[in-house]
């Protein structure tokens, strides 16, 4: 059984690295640094494959699939967020971010996806964020965006791969604030109630392989999905605003990571 995992280098993809190794499967991980991953090639039980490529680059994404080879489950996790106001966050930067969070998960999963139909078999995990359930997340606005696409398109297809009587598991994760790079990439702290990126990554991965279409790790986040449908749009944005607007004011004052 052999798993590939995107954005391996650190968070929720390493410690699902670590988790599957445990479990028998050999690896195969993927991300710009090889030497987090050479690293984290030595805490691991299984054979590994180091594969390093840029996902914003669409060339990369099609040399991923040719040299991955024959895989059982697809993780497909690479991602970030950028912080800030609209007009000021750097376009080229937001670009990237849509290229790697949308377009490279998209292509990824159709060319896997097609892969696991043939054989009707394999697991595949998209990694988007509660972020998806809400109408948008102002200072997180492409961030917010691109994790609505991720979750939106996966339960599109799944249904269609359940109306086709397809054994192939097609899942979306949504966690809420988790304690990763995320953050210092982003610019703002979870510090107060980010998860652990290991209890969401075994929680995901208990529920992938059960069959479970869209998972949300932890109570407090499943009773905030449940009450954001009964709260019209314009409150939720005003919402999403007020969670992030302390975060921005300790950006600037250089309290943040």
């Amino acid at each position: 059984m052999r798993a590939l995992i995107t954005g391996a280098s650190s968070g929720i993809g390493r410690d699902m690295a670590k988790i599957l190794s445990q479990m028998g499967y050999d690896l195969v991980l993927t991300a710009r640094r090889r030497e987090r991953l050479e690293a984290l090639a030595t805490e691991l039980d299984t054979n590994v494959q180091i594969l390093c490529f840029d996902l914003s680059k669409t060339e990369d994404c099609y040399a991923l699939h040719r040299e991955a080879g024959e895989i059982d489950v697809f993780i497909n996790n690479a991602g970030f967020g950028l912080f800030g106001d609209f007009l000021e966050v750097d376009l080229e930067r937001e670009l990237e971010m849509l290229h790697v969070n949308a377009r490279a998960m998209h292509l990824l999963m159709k060319l896997f996806l097609k892969d696991f139909v043939k054989r009707d078999s394999g697991y595949i995990l998209n990694v988007a964020s509660a972020a998806a359930f809400m109408p948008g997340g102002p200072l997180l606005d492409g961030y917010y965006a691109t994790k609505a696409y991720i979750l939106n398109l996966t339960r599109s297809v799944a249904k269609g791969l359940s109306k086709q009587k397809s054994k192939v598991v097609l899942s979306a994760l949504c966690p809420g604030p988790v304690k990763t790079e995320f953050e210092a990439v982003a610019g703002v702290d979870f510090t107060p109630i980010g998860k652990s990126s290991e209890s969401v990554a075994r929680y995901a991965l208990n529920k992938l392989f059960r069959g479970k279409k869209v998972i949300v790790p932890g109570p407090v986040m499943k009773i905030a999905r449940f009450f954001t449908r009964f709260l019209p749009d314009s409150a939720l944005l005003t919402l999403a605003y007020v969670i992030q607007l302390p975060r921005r004011r300790s950006l600037e004052k250089g309290e943040t990571k």
